[in-house]
C-alpha cells in the first residue's frame, strides 16, 4: 500500500516539474495561457469541484441518512449541468475581452470599471476568506486518510498533505494542477465504480442488498424522511438540492472556464463534465449504502466519514486498496491545488499588483505567487488542527459562501446589461455576510441551508441597487452589447 502512494507522489511530482517548464508568465501561472482542451477542462473541473468530500463527507452521509442523500446528488448533478451550460462560453469570452481578466475579482472591477478598488478588494477578502476555510477542509480529509491508512498521528497526517499538495501547485501553477487533475478524476471515477459493484456483488441479489438495508433501518430507503424517521419536509429537501446553485460563484470552477482554449469547446466540455458527475455521485452514493452491508459495527456519528476506507480495507487485497484509497488522495489534492492556486491569484493579482506594486515586474509576480501559495496553505493548515472536524461541514459553509457571495453577481454580470458596479458591490457583500450571518442561528427558518437566503438577498440588492445607479447605465451597457457582439461571432 505505502509503495502505491509512493508512485502516486512520484507521478505528481514529475507532472508538476514539467508544468514549471511551460509556465512563463503570470497568465501561465494563473490560467495556463488559456489553452485548456475540452477534456482537461472538464475533468480538471469535475475533479477540482468534488474534493475529499466525495469520497469521504457524501458516502458518509449517505451511509448514515440513506436515500436522503439523494437530494444533494440531484441538485449537484442538476448545478454542474447549469453552470457549464449557461456561464461557462460567456466568462471565457467576457473575461478575455474585458482587459484579459485573469481572476474573479479583476474581472469584476474591468466589467465594471471599478476605479476606486473597492469591487475588487472586496471580492479578494471574500475569495481569501472563504477559502481558507475551503482549503482547511481538503486537509482535513488528508488528515483522516493518512491517520486512518498508516495510523499516523493527526498533526503528521495533515502536514504529509499539505506539504505534498504546497509543492507541486508552487512550482507549476495552474497547468500542473490541471494536469493532475486530469489523473486525480480519472482515479475517483474508477474508485467509486469499483467499490461499490464489489461491495454489492458480495450480497448477490441486488434485491436481497436492499431487504438488509431496511431490515437495519427502513427509514434509509425512504428519500423524503431522515434516518431517526422525521419527515424531511421542503426546508430539508431545498437545502439539499441547493447545493447545486453554488457551482455559479465557486472561483476554483469557473477559472477552468476561462482557461478552456475557445468558447467553441465548450460544448463537449459540458457533456464529459456532466458524464463524469453523474458517475461519481451516483458511486459516492451506493458506496455509502453498500457500507451498511458490509461493515458489521455500525459507525459512530465521527467515524462514518471513513465508510469509503473501511470497506477497502474489508474488500481489497493490499494493492489494490492503495490504489483505491489513493482516489481519496487525488480527491483531496484535486481540490486543494486549485482552491491554493486560485487564493494565490488573487493575493498576487488583485492585492500585491494592485495595491502594493504596480510596477512589479513578470518574474516578481510569479515569485509571488508561489510564495503567496505556502502563506495561504499555512493558514488553512492552522485552521484544520481540529481533529474532529467533519469535512462535509467544512465544505457546505465555504461553499454556501461562494455561491451567495459570487454566484448572482458573476450570473447578472454575464447577461444584465444594466448592471453596475455598486450593485455588484452590494450583492457581493451582502451574500457574503448572509452566509455568515445565518450560520450562526439555527431553529425553524433558519435551519434553512444558508445559500438558499445569500442568493435571494444578494440577487435582490443587486437589483435595486443597480436600477438606482442611473450615471453609469449607458457606457456599461454599450461596452457589454459589444463584448456579446464578440460572444456570438465565435460561437458561429
Amino acid at each position: 500500500m505505502s509503495l502505491t502512494f509512493a508512485v502516486y507522489f512520484l507521478v505528481v511530482g514529475l507532472i508538476g516539474w514539467y508544468a514549471y517548464q511551460r509556465t512563463k508568465d503570470l497568465s501561465d501561472f494563473i490560467l495556463g495561457g488559456r489553452r485548456l482542451s475540452s477534456g482537461v477542462a472538464a475533468l480538471s473541473a469535475g475533479a477540482s469541484d468534488m474534493s475529499g468530500w466525495l469520497l469521504l463527507g457524501l458516502p458518509g452521509f449517505a451511509y448514515a441518512a440513506g436515500l436522503e442523500s439523494i437530494w444533494l446528488a440531484v441538485g449537484l448533478l442538476l448545478g454542474t449541468w447549469a453552470n457549464w451550460r449557461l456561464v461557462a462560453a460567456r466568462l471565457r469570452v467576457f473575461s478575455a475581452a474585458y482587459g484579459n481578466a485573469l481572476t474573479l475579482p479583476e474581472y469584476f472591477a474591468r466589467r465594471f470599471e471599478d476605479q476606486g478598488g473597492w469591487l475588487r478588494g472586496v471580492a479578494a477578502f471574500f475569495i481569501l476568506l472563504f477559502f481558507l476555510l475551503y482549503t482547511s477542509a481538503g486537509l482535513v480529509a488528508g488528515g483522516k486518510l493518512f491517520q486512518s491508512v498508516f495510523g499516523l498521528p493527526y498533526l503528521w497526517a495533515v502536514s504529509i498533505g499539505a506539504l505534498t499538495i504546497m509543492l507541486y501547485t508552487a512550482v507549476g501553477g495552474f497547468l500542473a494542477v490541471s494536469w493532475t487533475d486530469v489523473l486525480q478524476g480519472v482515479l475517483m471515477a474508477l474508485a467509486l465504480v469499483i467499490v461499490p459493484w464489489i461491495a454489492f456483488s458480495q450480497v448477490g441479489d441486488p434485491t436481497l442488498a436492499f431487504e438488509v438495508i431496511e431490515a437495519s433501518n427502513p427509514n434509509l430507503l425512504d428519500p423524503f424522511t431522515r434516518a431517526d424517521g422525521t419527515a424531511l419536509g421542503i426546508l430539508g429537501i431545498l437545502s439539499l438540492a441547493a447545493w447545486g446553485l453554488g457551482y455559479f460563484g465557486q472561483p476554483h470552477i469557473l477559472a477552468r472556464f476561462q482557461a478552456i482554449a475557445s468558447a467553441r469547446q465548450v460544448p463537449l466540455a459540458r457533456w464529459i463534465a456532466v458524464s463524469w458527475v453523474a458517475v461519481t455521485l451516483t458511486g459516492a452514493t451506493l458506496t455509502g449504502l453498500a457500507g451498511i452491508l458490509i461493515i458489521e459495527q455500525p459507525l459512530t456519528a465521527e467515524a462514518r466519514e471513513t465508510v469509503f476506507i473501511l470497506m477497502v480495507d474489508v474488500l481489497f487485497h493490499p494493492l489494490v486498496a492503495g490504489f483505491l484509497l489513493a482516489a481519496i488522495l487525488a480527491a483531496i489534492m484535486s481540490t486543494a491545488d486549485s482552491q491554493l492556486l486560485v487564493s494565490s491569484s488573487t493575493f498576487t493579482e488583485d492585492l500585491y499588483r494592485t495595491v502594493l506594486r504596480r510596477q512589479a515586474g513578470t518574474r516578481e509576480l510569479v515569485a509571488v505567487g508561489r510564495l503567496s501559495v505556502l502563506i495561504v496553505a499555512a493558514a488553512a493548515f492552522w485552521f484544520a488542527m481540529d481533529p474532529e472536524a467533519m469535512v462535509l461541514d467544512l465544505v457546505a459553509y465555504a461553499w454556501a459562501g461562494f455561491g451567495a457571495a459570487f454566484g448572482p453577481a458573476l450570473v447578472l454580470s454575464l447577461y444584465w446589461p444594466r448592471m453596475t458596479g455598486l450593485g455588484a458591490l452590494a450583492g457581493i457583500t451582502i451574500g457574503g455576510l448572509t452566509v455568515l450571518g445565518w450560520r450562526q442561528l439555527d431553529g425553524g427558518l433558519f435551519d434553512l441551508y444558508e445559500i438558499v437566503p445569500g442568493i435571494l438577498f444578494s440577487t435582490l440588492a443587486i437589483i435595486l441597487i443597480s436600477r438606482r445607479d442611473q450615471a453609469h447605465h449607458s457606457r456599461l451597457s454599450a461596452r457589454f452589447k459589444k463584448v456579446e457582439k464578440m460572444l456570438r461571432k465565435e460561437l458561429a
